[in-house]
């Protein structure tokens, strides 16, 4: 997974949990998610990035509802 594909998932999770979290304001979920994020900067294999961010976005939004 090149950069571009990972920035257009990362994209498509915030779109997923903003529907999922309908209470949360799209700007906390972008911020979930971009909290999420940095904790995969090292990872030398990309392609399940987006699932780890996701996951890590849902529990801290979880926190917020």
């Amino acid at each position: 997974m090149d950069r571009s594909d990972e920035d257009r998932a990362i994209s498509e999770v915030i779109d997923r949990l903003a529907k999922q979290f309908p209470a949360v304001s799209a700007d906390e979920v972008a911020d979930a998610v971009g909290q999420s994020r940095p904790e995969f900067d090292n990872a030398r294999v990309r392609d399940f990035v987006p699932l780890f961010v996701e996951r890590g976005a849902k529990a801290r939004l979880r926190e917020l509802v």
